[in-house]
Parts: C-alpha cells; sequence; structure tokens
C-alpha cells in the first residue's frame, strides 16, 4: 500500500475490483440510494433538477456523512467531496469509475485523494485503502448472485473483554465456523438462530464473509475490531434481533426484489 504524492500537494490512494455485469448494472449499484444501501451502508442521493447534488451515507448514529457531487458521467464516472475524516483535516475527494472488459465483467475503480503539505494526513488515505478490499468483496458478492436487488441492512457491534483469539474463537465455536473453510457449507448448531450457506471469504485479522440461504438470502460479514484495549464483535445477518449464547444481539441484512 502506498500514496502517491504529486507536486501540486494532491495526495492518493487508488483500488478497483473486476465485477460482473455491464456498465450500466454497476452504476446502479455504485451510484443510486437503493444500489449502495445493498452492499455497503444506507445511502440516499439529493437531487437538484433532477441531478445528484450530493450523497448521504450512514455509517450509524454520529458517524453519518455528506458528500457534495461535483462530477456526474453515468454510466462511467461519478466524484464527490466530504470534509475530511477528523477535525481540522483536508477535505477528502472520491472518484468512483467503471471500465468495461471483455466477458461480461467491469472493473470499478475508487481513488480517494486530498490535498497537504505534508505527511500528516497520508494514514488517513492508507487506512481507507486498506478498508476497501472487504467492501468490494461484498460488492462482488452482491453483483454476482443479488443484482438489482433491494436489502433490509442491519448491523450489531458489541464491546467485549478478552483478547481477539479469544474473542474469535468463542463466537465461531457458538456459530459452527470453526475449521469452515472458503467455498464449503455451513449450518449453525442448534440452540442459535437458524443461519446456513456458504463461507465465501475467510481473512485474517478474523473475519467471515457468508452467503446466505437461511433464513433467507442475504450476506453476513462477520468480523472483529479492536478499540484500545476492548474488542468488539460484529455480524451482519437476516431479519431481526436474536441473542446467541457467549455472542450477544445480532442484526443483520437481507435481499428481496
Amino acid at each position: 500500500m502506498s500514496v502517491k504524492k504529486e507536486p501540486s500537494g494532491r495526495r492518493s490512494i487508488q483500488v478497483e475490483v473486476e465485477v460482473p455485469g455491464t456498465p450500466e448494472e454497476v452504476w446502479q449499484a455504485i451510484a443510486t440510494g437503493p444500489g449502495i444501501s445493498a452492499w455497503f451502508c444506507p445511502a440516499e442521493f439529493e437531487e437538484r433538477d433532477g441531478k445528484p447534488v450530493a450523497v448521504n451515507l450512514d455509517f450509524g448514529p454520529g458517524m453519518e456523512s455528506r458528500s457534495v457531487v461535483t462530477a456526474w458521467d453515468p454510466p462511467r464516472m461519478f466524484a464527490k467531496e466530504a470534509d475530511g475524516w477528523f477535525p481540522g483535516s483536508p477535505p477528502i475527494a472520491t472518484e468512483w469509475s467503471i471500465e468495461a472488459r471483455a466477458g461480461g465483467v467491469c472493473v470499478v475503480r475508487v481513488v480517494q485523494s486530498l490535498f497537504a503539505s505534508t505527511d500528516d494526513w497520508d494514514q488517513q488515505l492508507i487506512g481507507s485503502e486498506s478498508g476497501w478490499p472487504g467492501a468490494f468483496r461484498i460488492l462482488r458478492l452482491y453483483l454476482t448472485h443479488f443484482r438489482g436487488q433491494r436489502s433490509a441492512m442491519m448491523k450489531f457491534l458489541t464491546p467485549v473483554a478478552g483478547t481477539v483469539a479469544e474473542v474469535w474463537g468463542t463466537m465461531t465455536a457458538a456459530l459452527g465456523l470453526n475449521g469452515v473453510g472458503a467455498g464449503q457449507s455451513w449450518a449453525a448448531p442448534a440452540g442459535v438462530p437458524a443461519l446456513g450457506g456458504v463461507v465465501e471469504h475467510v481473512n485474517s485479522p478474523p473475519g467471515v464473509l457468508l452467503r446466505l440461504d437461511q433464513p433467507r438470502p442475504g450476506v453476513a460479514a462477520l468480523f472483529i475490531m479492536t478499540f484500545g484495549g476492548s474488542v468488539t464483535r460484529s455480524l451482519a445477518r437476516p431479519r431481526g434481533r436474536q441473542r446467541v449464547p457467549g455472542i450477544g444481539s445480532m442484526r443483520g441484512c437481507a435481499f428481496g426484489s
């Protein structure tokens, strides 16, 4: 990972992913409120005279983001600019582009940039760069199996005590995910909410991406985040809130036409 630095002071990172679909289908997933809401986070576009002027993203209470649309060229490219991620940081510009390739696939490319005269804000860009691959896996999964469908999205976060390894072991054991690898079918054991499907991806630090068929089609992302000395477990899954022994409440998403 690296930050590209230009004499003008522009600093940027670039990430991309190959996904199935036509440019028009991919555009619907990355440049409309329902599309972004289906795989990333709840999103709404503000319009004026039939043209988008701003994008609102809701990552959770206190983590709402509003970006001004600075370029709009469907189904090829759009760009937006928002305030910096931290007080005093420079504005962040994000450009999304779609490039059609042979074989019914497209490359989605994201470039994020800011202007600064020092390296003080480079870590923001590096952190963003490291987070995009996980989001892109969900985008690819959405376009492969749920293209054009809307979702009901739910999230759950809870702080817990213990090391990352301890928390991950407890959570995966309760859900019957210990030792299950990518591509394998899986079903949660008796005594926990009815979940089942296919393990799409396993990564380190601990995280699992699941394509669900029980209790209904959906996507679940199970992962751990550390905040100082605490560990947070998260699981996105279909249907409402239920409690799993040793895990806590869970919320999630499900797809439907």
